[in-house]
């Protein structure tokens, strides 16, 4: 077997199914821990992004609008405080969440709607 001191990866599990996805994700993480490689992965899944990475950069517009460093102890698994914190971090750079909130943005972007769906 190849022990390459650089992995390149760009959006490697794209194409897979949910738990193919999950069982290549999980390989990825243990291979990196056996051989220590250095690891560029290009992904557009935050939560993929959290549980492979050191660091996490954002891009916008070709620069980097945010860096992140992942400080989070491994094996790591999607969720509990500090996994959604950081999640909301980068999905709120990324205009996804409104900032400090878990909704996504409403349509008026002032508050998320109610559960019957008024404002």
């Amino acid at each position: 077997m190849r022990q390459p001191k650089l992995l390149l990866l760009d959006e490697p599990f794209a194409a897979l199914d949910a738990l193919t996805r999950l069982k290549m994700q999980a390989l990825v993480a243990e291979l990196v821990a056996t051989y220590r490689p250095g690891v560029l992965l290009v992904t557009h899944d935050v939560e993929e992004a959290l549980l492979l990475a050191d660091r996490v950069f954002v891009l916008k517009e070709g620069r980097i609008s945010l860096d992140v460093a992942v400080g989070l102890r491994r094996p790591r698994v999607v969720g509990g405080p500090a996994f959604d914190d950081l999640r909301n971090r980068l999905l709120a750079e990324l205009g996804v969440v409104e900032p400090n909130r878990w909704q996504p943005w409403s349509r008026s972007k002032s508050r998320p709607p109610t559960r019957s769906g008024a404002n």
